[in-house]
């Protein structure tokens, strides 16, 4: 909003310069975007009169006057003596007071005014327009001629005095929730409560009725328009001019005038906050309806643009002659063309209402406008305030316009009317905020010049501030808005800066617990790039990668590709693999971590959310490289990838089982399930032919899914001594079916090896001549040791034994010769 800062020190005057008072604003929370001047920089512009005028005796355009410029003088303009001008203007007349910037002046943009000879005719200065001393744009085609000043102007004063020129506009950029101060009212109201000074409003007289001409007023949508008054005024002056200082003042606030009617309206809107509107009362059939738009109704805006107006949408409506009513403006938005005032108009109807913030919103933009009585209405105005702001334009209006009014007529619905909201304030609470203590009495004088009713109880920490906050406060509904009030009228600055005392301790952290960043440590060391998919995924995409499995699909999803919460991590990074191969990546290695929702009716919300450490690798091996085979990537690169991640938990890696498994998104021969003491830890495999095929991916491609619960426990090391003895070693190598696994194998010679068997290592695998089909050779190396002793020969034959007896009786195996 911009204002006037001399309008503002009309209604309260703090000492305070431009600088200090914008400052103030700025940081009391309304923000100060702008401080411009109000006119052009110039001098030697005085107030004149034209005495005489008369044509130019060499050019059609041009006249000769001779201005009074009654006691002034200087050292280029003899006092009392007239001065000649040539002037082109066309609203040039005999009596007229006028801007004379004599020989000598500089107006804006440092142009000298010098003694000049036109077409023969000397000419001692000029006759100022708008635009020439700066008070409005030259492009906007408002300043045509020169200025024409009030006739009780006085003579020989210069004109940056008269006009108080040495003014400022100040530009606030309102918060939304600060619609009160969206008038001189409330602004002034803010200025006196931050500087303790009372505000000086202007009258507001009651206009007596001097004619009994009324409309009747209905309100069909009361929830939406709880109150509206009407008042007639007849017989104005459609001629009359609006006054300067009110053309000044609307200039100011960046409030083009247009006549005085409208005029009027604009700077109530300006000066109390409050939108009006007037119609043509010649144009309005019966009486007054407020009610919404009906289907398809079409109005005609004062723009002369024409809207279909939504069944949403409030309206202004006549009853008509035989109810058959028609729309007269959108309420609270745009008047309608048909119904407006014009040059001709001598009856007007006058309206002053409240409208619901909530009804207004967002209607404006939906027609795409945006005016200044919708941006009040939107933000909310006071709804006390209809009847002031009526007698406020009709007082004006009879001052400029003459005319006779008629009664108000008001109606309303109280039920629908905001009401004042009571809110306790606590001590407690105010200090526990701020971080600082407020006197009582302060706190007390600052909640009362914001316009609340304050009442006290208690005393010390326990005291509390019941405050009553008027209607129009819409922005404060609890404590903390109170204390936000409070803070800021007290001044941020004000409230010393104390560092705050933190008493640390060190979290509890759990040392087996393995942090997910040296994770994706362990997969970025082996090249992996970590990427970051949604959670929402294309269910069409998900179906081919988990068929036949319940999904959460969400009720109002971003789009149709993404409708669907994952029940993998897979459904994004195989997109991603996609969207990679198709830019010409041929070696894609990315891994990703997050949630995965999974429908269970037996968990909390009937969703199951599980995290998961997924990763995706395709193409070659290596880099691409002068003295590197290209080799293709198999199964044991991601194995080992895998491996990787399980061996920082410590576990001996035979702790893990890799099972053969057949899930649908993997290929049947090439996937495996990671299982821990017959718990699932996760999937490993080749993606299934058929499933890359439609996914449009390029090569083979191998993927992996962890539970993170599962691999995120380690295993505590515990120290001991070093045995001082010698290890001892044996390999033996058993001869097996085919079908048993070496870790079965191992396992088995794990259990039965006793305390002396420490390690062992699978270091050949055997099939050819001397084996018979179907069975196979595996070459074990036992290593054993005591820490109390050297074993002896005996001791170490013992545990071989006892391995043998083991595999022969439990799997068939026998020792190879």
């Amino acid at each position: 909003m911009k204002f006037s800062e001399s309008w503002l020190r009309e209604w309260v005057n703090p000492t305070l310069s431009s600088d200090e008072l914008t400052h103030q604003i700025t940081m009391a929370g309304l923000e100060v975007d702008a401080v411009e001047p109000v006119a052009g920089e110039f001098s030697g512009v005085i107030v004149g009169e034209v005495v005489e005028c008369g044509p130019h005796p060499d050019a059609d355009k041009l006249q000769v006057t001779k201005i009074s410029l009654g006691e002034y003088g200087s050292d280029k303009v003899p006092q009392g003596e007239l001065v000649d001008i040539v002037c082109g203007a066309k609203n040039c007349r005999l009596g007229l007071k006028v801007a004379v910037a004599t020989v000598g002046a500089v107006l804006p943009g440092n142009f000298k005014i010098k003694k000049a000879k036109l077409r023969g005719v000397v000419s001692n200065g000029m006759l100022c327009s708008e635009s020439e001393i700066g008070l409005a744009d030259s492009s906007d085609g408002v300043s045509s001629g020169i200025i024409e000043l009030p006739q009780d102007a006085p003579i020989g004063v210069d004109v940056r005095e008269y006009l108080n020129l040495n003014d400022v506009t100040i530009d606030v950029d309102l918060t939304a929730n600060r619609g009160d101060c969206l008038g001189l009212k409330g602004l002034a109201r803010e200025v006196g409560v931050l500087n303790s000074l009372e505000v000086t409003e202007p009258e507001i007289t009651v206009v007596t009725p001097t004619i009994d001409d009324a409309l009747n007023i209905s309100i069909a949508a009361g929830e939406a328009c709880p109150r509206y008054l009407g008042r007639v005024i007849k017989g104005i002056n459609p001629k009359a001019q609006t006054p300067l200082w009110m053309v000044e003042k609307l200039r100011r606030c960046g409030t083009r005038a247009i006549d005085p009617v409208v005029d009027v309206t604009n700077y109530v809107l300006l000066e109390q906050g409050h939108p009006m509107h007037a119609f043509d009362l010649a144009k309005i059939e019966g009486g007054i309806n407020v009610r919404f738009a009906q289907k398809d109704e079409k109005i005609t805006l004062l723009d002369e643009n024409e809207v279909t107006l939504n069944e949403q949408t409030l309206v202004i409506a006549d009853t008509g002659v035989e109810g058959n009513g028609k729309a007269l403006a959108m309420a609270g938005i745009f008047g309608g063309l048909h119904s407006g005032v014009t040059a001709e108009s001598t009856d007007i109807f006058l309206e002053s209402a409240f409208f619901a913030p909530l009804a207004i919103l967002g209607k404006a933009r939906q027609y795409g406008l945006h005016t200044d009585a919708s941006h009040r209405y939107e933000r909310g105005i006071d709804p006390q305030l209809q009847r002031a702001a009526m007698e406020r334009a009709t007082q004006l209006l009879l001052d400029i316009v003459g005319g006779d009014a008629g009664p108000i007529v008001e109606a309303q619905l109280s039920e629908h009317i905001p009401t004042e909201k009571n809110v306790i304030l606590r001590r407690e609470k105010l200090d526990t905020r701020i971080g600082h203590v407020i006197e009582d009495e302060q706190v007390k004088e600052i909640l009362t010049r914001l316009g609340f009713t304050v009442s006290e109880t208690g005393e010390g920490q326990t005291k509390q501030w019941q405050v009553i906050v008027p209607a129009y406060r819409f922005d404060i509904k609890v404590e903390v808005d109170l204390i936000e009030e409070v803070a800021r009228i007290y001044g941020y600055n004000n409230i010393p800066n104390v560092a705050p005392k933190a008493f640390l301790k060190m979290r509890t952290q759990k040392e087996a617990r393995i942090p997910l960043s040296k994770l994706r440590q362990t997969l970025v060391n082996r090249d992996y790039q970590e990427a970051i998919t949604y959670s929402f995924v294309d269910p069409k995409i998900q179906s081919l990668i988990h068929p036949d499995e319940s999904v959460m699909t969400l009720p109002h999803p971003i789009s149709s590709e993404m409708s669907v919460m994952r029940l993998s991590l897979w459904t994004g990074l195989l997109q991603s693999v996609v969207y990679n191969q198709n830019r010409q990546q041929q070696r894609i290695r990315l891994f990703e971590t997050g949630l995965r929702f999974v429908p269970d009716e037996s968990a909390e919300n009937g969703v199951r959310q599980q995290a998961m450490l997924a990763g995706v690798i395709s193409g070659q091996r290596f880099d691409e490289q002068w003295n590197q085979e290209k080799v293709a990537i198999d199964y044991y690169d991601i194995k080992g990838d895998v491996e990787a991640l399980l061996s920082l938990t410590g576990e001996n890696a035979r702790e893990y089982e890799f099972s053969k498994t057949e899930i649908s998104a993997l290929h049947p021969g090439q996937s495996a399930a990671i299982t821990k003491n017959g718990n699932l830890v996760g999937y490993i495999g080749a993606l299934h032919p058929e499933l890359e095929r439609k996914l449009g991916l390029n090569g083979r491609t191998f993927i992996f899914e962890l539970l993170l619960a599962e691999i995120s426990t380690q295993k505590i090391p515990q120290a001991r001594d070093i045995s001082r003895f010698p290890a001892n070693r044996r390999d033996i190598a058993v001869v097996v079916k085919e079908h048993i696994d070496a870790k079965n194998v191992l396992q088995l010679i794990e259990k039965v090896g006793g305390n002396l068997l420490f390690d062992l290592k699978l270091f050949d695998v055997y099939r050819g001549n001397g084996i018979d089909d179907g069975f196979k050779s595996l070459a074990i190396g036992l290593f054993m040791q005591d820490r109390e002793k050297t074993l002896e020969e005996k001791d170490i034959n013992q545990v071989v034994d006892r391995v043998v007896d083991a595999l022969t009786r439990e799997l068939h195996a026998s020792l190879r010769d």
